[in-house]
């Protein structure tokens, strides 16, 4: 079953996979497969064990994560859609502009061009030493592209800023109110008391190398080139910082907050939901935990939850089961779905810690409501043909910034006895 799932290719057209209907088929056989063997091992375990039965569990569990990452690559490739906006017309005078003083910087470092579009639109700190922005749609697709692989991102919430802090008020005490009657006195109403969340934007940069004949190569698509060179720079420090960034000069990740057990919980800490066991699940009904994690969360959070845990401890909750013996964990139900858990999605972030004693192996929440990612406007270039000869590299850097922006709508599970 193994070799089989890892023997069939994708099918390609023009460069391009196809719609990855035939390995969404096989994962589900696999998964299948799985489920039987894993229940050939409970029951052998129940007795004196199988080490050939647990061996064959490891083996289809690993083949499945295979077959879940080969359904991530398929669907990743098919997120990047070509950049070539200009010849397709949508372009204006400006864009076109910038587009070409932009190729004429990237290939051969003439910067005149792009110092009079910066000078035209008032740009501050446009220099040769700070950079030149890249064209719109180059920093849009690079956007699209970080929201495709970057986990975290892509189920936060985002904002936009063209300031290097974003401020964000909350009420911690409203005004006083009640109910009266049609002519009871209406007393005055206390102030409402106000408070800020501040999310600084931190420089984020990559440094992709050229050699000068690929520069020099009129068929190659500089706009393309700078994009596909920075995504996974960009996503794999992003992704990192989103979950257990300190703030220092970085986002604050979500785990890196101070954590409390979910009864004493309280605004500015996120509450956590025990496991029952030290670096694991219970023996006996180790399901409830899960649900227990579910179920912290108020209705108006949960019904946008996703769990959030990387590939190691959902191999582990895979093999769990209900009380009517069926599997909690379900592969996803459409060639581009997402495998669930409890109904609720399963987001593989492979920064989450794996599942060891007191650690926050799996979240759960409603990201876009309790995580912020803020984007400050604008992605610069620097070439540099000096440093590296005889390449020439590429100082590219964004401004991203991010942290907790509603502590009740995220939760934690604490893999600790309490």
């Amino acid at each position: 079953m193994e070799s089989d799932i890892h023997s069939r290719a994708p099918e390609q057209k023009a460069g391009i996979a196809s719609v990855p209907g035939g390995a969404h088929d096989e994962l589900f056989r696999a998964f299948e497969e799985f489920k039987s063997a894993n229940d050939d091992r409970l029951v052998s375990l129940e007795h004196r064990g199988d080490v050939i039965i647990e061996e064959k569990v490891s083996r289809i569990n690993a083949a499945l994560d295979q077959q879940m990452k080969r359904i991530d690559e398929l669907a990743l490739r098919q997120a990047r859609p070509p950049l070539d906006i200009q010849r397709k017309g949508y372009a204006d005078a400006s864009t076109r502009e910038h587009k070409a003083a932009f190729e004429s910087y990237i290939r051969g470092g003439e910067s005149a061009g792009l110092r009079q579009l910066e000078t035209k639109s008032l740009s501050a700190g446009s220099n040769p030493d700070g950079g030149y922005l890249v064209p719109a749609e180059v920093e849009q697709e690079i956007g699209r592209r970080l929201t495709a692989i970057s986990p975290i991102r892509a189920i936060a919430g985002v904002r936009e800023v063209s300031t290097s802090v974003y401020k964000k008020p909350f009420m911690t005490g409203g005004p006083s109110v009640g109910w009266v009657g049609e002519t009871g006195a209406r007393p005055q109403t206390g102030t409402p008391a106000i408070a800020e969340l501040a999310f600084p934007a931190m420089e984020l940069y990559a440094m992709p190398a050229a050699t000068a004949s690929l520069l020099e190569d009129a068929a190659v698509n500089i706009d393309q080139w700078i994009a596909g060179e920075v995504e996974l720079s960009f996503a794999e420090q992003e992704g990192a910082a989103f979950i257990n960034g300190d703030g220092n000069n970085k986002p604050l990740g979500f785990l890196s907050y101070t954590n409390v057990a979910e009864s004493a919980w309280e605004w500015g800490k996120l509450g956590y939901v025990a496991s029952g066991a030290d670096g694991g699940f219970t023996s006996s009904d180790p399901v409830d935990p899960l649900i227990d994690l579910v179920y912290a969360l108020k209705a108006g959070y949960r019904q946008n939850g996703s769990f959030v845990m990387n590939r190691k401890t959902q191999a582990e909750i895979r093999k769990l089961k209900d009380a009517d013996g069926q599997y909690l964990w379900q592969p996803p139900a459409q060639a581009d779905g997402r495998a669930s858990l409890l109904s609720f999605p399963v987001i593989e972030a492979e920064d989450m810690p794996d599942i060891g004693a007191g650690t926050y192996a799996v979240a759960f929440g409603d990201f876009r409501r309790g995580y912020l990612v803020v984007d400050r406007l604008g992605v610069r270039v620097l070439r540099d043909p000096y440093s590296a000869k005889p390449y020439v590299l590429f100082y590219t850097t964004k401004r991203v910034g991010g942290g907790v922006q509603d502590f009740d709508a995220i939760k934690l599970m604490k893999f600790a006895a309490a």
